[in-house]
């Protein structure tokens, strides 16, 4: 997650320059306007793709964390002992832990796609 985000801090500020220019133009072209149709229509995409990817991502932490609690609290010989515990316990939070950096990853892997493809795409010089 800290490599996308990365380059996200620099594809981001480079897509939004870009685009700002073309904005800037008395009469944008009708390259000018796909671009800015591409760029209405890929930020829904990409928020309805990255809330399904968080959505499922959740459902599998949930269903992982339901396990972990369960075996934390499971003892076939009463009650375990304070440290045993305490390991299960803490075994059960770094998992949520884990858990919540995955769904942030996967929410943010749809829109790291988008932005760092634009970067590079509007990046190049167009020749004619």
């Amino acid at each position: 997650m800290g490599k996308q985000a990365t380059e996200l801090m620099f594809a981001v500020p480079q897509v939004v320059a870009h685009r700002l220019g073309r904005l800037n133009t008395a009469r944008p072209s009708a390259r000018d306007r796909r671009e800015f149709q591409l760029m209405s229509s890929e930020k829904v995409a990409a928020f309805g793709e990255s809330w399904n990817q968080m959505a499922v991502q959740m459902f599998k932490a949930n269903q992982q964390m339901a396990q972990a609690w369960a075996s934390a609290w499971s003892f076939p010989l009463g009650m375990p002992s304070s440290a045993v515990a305490r390991k299960s316990f803490s075994r059960a939070a770094a998992q949520m832990q884990g858990a919540t950096l995955r769904v942030l990853a996967s929410g943010l892997g749809p829109v790291h796609r988008r932005a760092t493809a634009n970067a590079k795409r509007l990046g190049r010089v167009k020749r004619k």
